[in-house]
């Protein structure tokens, strides 16, 4: 299970994502300004190409804290994508040592694809790392 993380500290790094089978967006935000934007997707199809991709996106911005969007249905529920999310959050803490926590993802592909985002992914990231930083878990 991910360690839920303890608040990052004032002007922490945090990356956020948003997992899927196919593309893994992600996202960079900051805990001073409290928003975010968003970086890429990652192919998401072999895992060592994933976790290739997401180490070299972690040595160059150094997060101290990650975030995973925890896509559940409509009605607040469990679901096999909430699983899989979960499984991926507890591989980062596994494989990079740091904490992970999860946001509540409902919607966010819905609003990043009207917004017209080029790249739903990273945007999805984006809002739910937003999401992280502007709620009680965030200094």
């Amino acid at each position: 299970m991910p360690e839920q993380s303890r608040a990052p500290a004032a002007g922490a790094i945090v990356m956020g994502f948003d997992y899927g089978s196919h593309r893994i967006g992600v996202a960079v935000g900051n805990t001073i300004t409290a928003s975010a934007q968003a970086l890429c997707s990652v192919d998401a199809m072999r895992r060592d190409i994933r976790f290739a991709s997401i180490a070299s996106l972690l040595v160059q911005w150094q997060p101290t804290q990650l975030v995973v969007g925890l896509p559940l249905a409509r009605d607040g529920h469990e679901q096999l994508r909430t699983t899989q999310a979960r499984r991926f959050a507890n591989q980062l803490h596994g494989r990079f040592g740091l904490p992970v926590a999860m946001v509540d993802e409902r919607y966010t592909s819905r609003a990043a694809e009207d917004a017209g985002a080029a790249d739903v992914d990273a945007e999805s990231a984006r809002l739910i790392l937003e999401q992280y930083l502007q709620s009680d878990a965030c200094p």
